[in-house]
């Protein structure tokens, strides 16, 4: 079993946020009326992808009834719809759908992770519970050698990602990044972050986000991939 199989196991056994652990379990078992028929995850969502990845997505948590429920994050829910169409676009995913953990997606040179691996009320997360699960980010990123590109989904997500890369040593900055759509940052010689709306549905029914925005920042990421120099 690889380190980062290992992590995963431990994240799935993770108890430490007692809000989340209550929330979690209160929703996977009185579920809602279209998933009745489903037997819902209700633990904490592994991470996955290609441990040699050189596109890292980090989001915010897993949804209610997405995430929660089929144990996978980004699937089964709107924004998994965004996001798998997208990257399947871009050559990071084998099919442009995911509804199941069982339902055959790969990730091509591709991992997601997340700021926290439980769902959270109203999809808000408290400090402490971010600074729980941050240590389960950090280890990943040890972990993920090959890494050119990070992608912060939403504020939280971007936020995640440049905290986690401070922490590390990777970066310094004079004045914090600021986020906002398509913003790019040269965190290390090798390493770029790039800022994207969250695709969820706040976003996406409102218009804030399209899908040609969404799909630049995909684009972008090929970009930076493909003239990133060989590894050594």
């Amino acid at each position: 079993m690889g380190k980062l199989e290992e992590l995963q196991k431990r994240v799935v056994r993770c108890r430490k946020c007692p809000r989340l652990v209550a929330w979690r379990a209160k929703v996977a078992r009185e579920k809602t009326k279209r998933f009745s028929d489903w037997q819902y995850w209700g633990k904490p969502n592994p991470s996955f992808g290609d441990p040699k990845a050189r596109l890292v997505l980090i989001g915010l948590a897993p949804a209610a009834h997405g995430g929660n429920r089929t144990g996978r994050m980004f699937t089964g829910d709107r924004s998994g719809d965004w996001l798998y169409r997208s990257l399947f676009k871009f050559g990071f995913a084998s099919q442009p759908i995911s509804v199941s953990r069982d339902d055959g997606l790969q990730l091509v040179d591709c991992y997601i992770t997340a700021t926290c691996r439980c769902a959270p009320p109203k999809n808000r997360l408290l400090l402490s519970e971010i600074r729980n699960c941050r240590p389960f980010l950090l280890e990943e990123f040890w972990l993920l050698r090959n890494v050119r590109v990070l992608v912060g989904l939403g504020r939280v997500g971007f936020d995640a990602a440049i905290n986690a890369a401070l922490e590390h040593g990777w970066t310094s900055f004079q004045r914090k990044p600021r986020f906002a759509h398509g913003a790019e940052y040269r965190l290390t010689e090798k390493l770029t972050l790039l800022a994207s709306f969250h695709p969820s549905q706040q976003n996406t029914f409102t218009g804030r986000l399209t899908e040609p925005m969404f799909d630049s920042i995909f684009r972008r990421a090929r970009t930076l991939i493909e003239d990133a120099p060989p590894q050594r």
